[in-house]
């Protein structure tokens, strides 16, 4: 009779070594992170645009030809945007510096008295400010902080030039992560074990329409909800309106943050351009009307359910990301949170659906 050798089990069995592949690439990002910005950015702008570059090829457009033409039409949209943008946000600026004393002079004289008398509290009273005393005593130490800044920018030069390089790498970066992203996507699946890329693919393509929906989708909403926001604004007649209404729809990828940064600070700024409290119905108006269209249109259409992430759950990211990686992670932070959470409901699924949560 034969004898039968059992069968000794392997030391590292496929879990095992995703388990350490991923402490390893976690380790190489935390260690990497101070050149990781360009390929973060190039990564991006690569997602973002491979869908059109796919749908070029599919037409029977060469694929580098493609990747060529997106970036023509993007450094096109780019270039005009400043050239548009720019001096009016500048503009803007300088009229929110010139209503500084304006937004002071009424915290200290009416709103602060107020809250005193309504309140029975007991606050100490905010100095008067002088504007151009206070600029004319500083400007002296300012142009020595100015100074001392511009040496320490001159004397570290070699941080400078990289940072420029950093910079030049990212439409390089970018450039060939869209022209090679099917390929790249698809050598990755095919390190996987056989008996996982099923499943893997079928969970990337989740994570890709949950991401694509975020980056694309949520991209759209603010843009749409600045330009909504300040075009209300602006027929409000807010001197401030450009500037406020980019500011609130920058805040909107953070729901509901848009929309209560934007009222603040419009009715700070109508009040104190205005001095009647009527005009802060129409701000109100105006940023009812961008949350109707957000919520009844732009979300449904542009993003829809499939990002799954709750509000707390999304503030709660950019402040991880930022904590843990800086600017890069504050970037990474809420694509990485929806791929997360693809991966959590699928693993939720198969404990569901396993002896320990049902079994005796």
């Amino acid at each position: 009779m034969a004898e039968i050798t059992p069968r000794v089990p392997p030391l590292l069995n496929r879990w095992s070594v995703a388990l350490i592949a991923g402490l390893v690439a976690a380790l190489f990002f935390h260690l990497l992170q101070p050149i990781l910005l360009p390929f973060v950015l190039g990564a991006v702008i690569a997602y973002l645009g491979d869908p059109v570059v796919d749908m070029l090829a599919r037409r029977g457009l060469n694929r580098t030809l493609g990747v060529v033409l997106v970036f023509v039409v993007f450094a096109a949209l780019v270039v005009a945007a400043m050239i548009l943008a720019v001096p009016l946000l500048l503009h803007q600026l300088d009229l929110l510096l010139a209503r500084i004393p304006v937004i002071y002079a009424w915290f200290a004289q009416d709103a602060l008295p107020w809250v005193q008398q309504r309140f029975d509290l007991t606050l100490k009273r905010l100095p008067p400010l002088d504007w151009t005393g206070q600029l004319a005593n500083h400007w002296q130490a300012l142009g020595e902080v100015t100074a001392r800044t511009l040496v320490k920018v001159s004397g570290s030069g070699a941080g400078l030039l990289l940072g420029i390089a950093n910079l030049a790498l990212v439409p390089v970066v970018a450039f060939y992560l869209m022209r090679d992203w099917d390929r790249l996507v698809d050598k990755t699946l095919g390190m996987l074990p056989l008996v996982w890329q099923g499943k893997a693919a079928h969970i990337v393509g989740e994570a890709d329409e949950v991401v694509s929906a975020f980056l694309r989708g949520q991209f759209l909403v603010m843009c749409t909800l600045g330009a909504v926001y300040s075009f209300g604004l602006w027929l409000v007649g807010l001197q401030l309106a450009l500037l406020l209404g980019v500011m609130a729809g920058l805040a909107s990828i953070v729901p509901y943050l848009g929309f209560i940064v934007g009222v603040l600070a419009s009715c700070l700024a109508a009040y104190t351009q205005f001095g009647d409290w009527s005009v802060l119905l129409w701000v109100l108006l105006v940023f009812g009307t961008g949350q109707a269209i957000e919520s009844m249109v732009l979300t449904p259409v542009l993003v829809g359910d499939r990002i799954g992430l709750h509000p707390v759950a999304v503030i709660f990211a950019l402040m991880a990301g930022g904590q843990v990686a800086g600017f890069v992670g504050v970037l990474v932070a809420l694509p990485v949170a929806a791929v997360i959470a693809v991966f959590l409901r699928h693993a939720l699924e198969h404990y569901r659906a396993s002896d320990i949560y049902g079994g005796s």
